[in-house]
């Protein structure tokens, strides 16, 4: 019997031992997606997912030698999961604001955002913010489209809907039960592009980014994300795969294209300046 648990103890070593010596691929960076947020991450007709932010997660975990695990939720489910463990990261475009920085920590941006307004092909079309006067807007639960719509509805006099998907929100807009949706302007104007009944009429300019979003206390993540990150940037991976998706190549000051000093969004809460040193493969 003594034996028998000799032998059992130095298989459970064993094991502990080619466990640790296993290469990084075999580990795997859980992350979430709205499968409904199109063109970023959406569901394919064969099954899994595609789109912006599916390619970008997939060639980042390439690069850092892990394998990708991606679950489609709502939006609002994303950060609570990432902050009960449930995801290494928040794949989904995740606005990065003062208040989002004070609790959690970010890549530096990969995609500019700036919010814009879907409305039915035949209104009028809204023109400048006092025109949100007496209409009712419908944006996505948990997104940063909610925050504004919260903070401006009574200053602008205009009610707000939130709804589980930016989807629904759309078809709230084509149904009649809200006169407008305010996304990203990238998911705006790919709705436009697939819908012939709605249209992108004003954008709100923002001067705001989309970066991963990691738990506050995952500094060594969020830099090993982000110096990959960085080399995806300068060997343009980034650029294409945003051209591919969104229909335009981005300009030079993009944040598609630019490689931030540090680890982080600048003048941000959790930005480090500390210099980086471009370690590409």
């Amino acid at each position: 019997m003594t034996s028998f648990k000799m032998k059992l103890g130095f298989a459970a070593l064993g094991t502990l031992i080619l466990t640790a010596g296993m290469p990084a691929m075999a580990q795997a960076l859980k992350t979430g997606v709205d499968a409904t947020f199109a063109p970023h991450a959406m569901v394919k007709l064969g099954g899994g997912l595609q789109g912006f932010n599916i390619e970008l997660g997939e060639e980042l975990a390439k690069r850092m030698g892990k394998k990708l695990e991606v679950e489609g939720t709502e939006f609002s489910g994303l950060i609570p999961g990432l902050n009960a463990k449930k995801y290494d990261f928040v794949l989904a475009p995740v606005t990065v604001t003062p208040e989002r920085a004070k609790t959690m920590l970010f890549t530096e941006g990969y995609l500019n955002t700036d919010f814009t307004f879907v409305e039915k092909k035949s209104a009028p079309g809204i023109k400048a913010l006092t025109d949100l006067k007496g209409k009712t807007i419908a944006v996505n639960k948990g997104s940063a489209y909610e925050n504004w719509a919260r903070d401006n509805a009574e200053k602008y006099g205009f009610k707000y809907d939130v709804y589980g998907s930016n989807s629904d929100a759309i078809q709230a807009v084509q149904s009649g039960r809200a006169d407008a949706n305010l996304g990203g302007n990238t998911v705006s104007a790919w709705a436009a592009k697939q819908n012939p009944e709605v249209k992108t009429t004003y954008t709100i300019s923002t001067g705001l980014v989309w970066a991963l979003a990691f738990r506050g206390d995952d500094k060594a993540g969020r830099d090993a994300a982000s110096m990959a990150l960085k080399c995806m940037k300068k060997d343009g991976f980034v650029a294409k795969t945003a051209e591919k998706w969104f229909g335009s190549k981005p300009g030079p000051d993009a944040a598609a294209v630019v490689i931030a000093p540090g680890h982080g969004v600048p003048n941000m809460e959790g930005y480090d300046p500390t210099p980086v040193t471009l370690k590409c493969s």
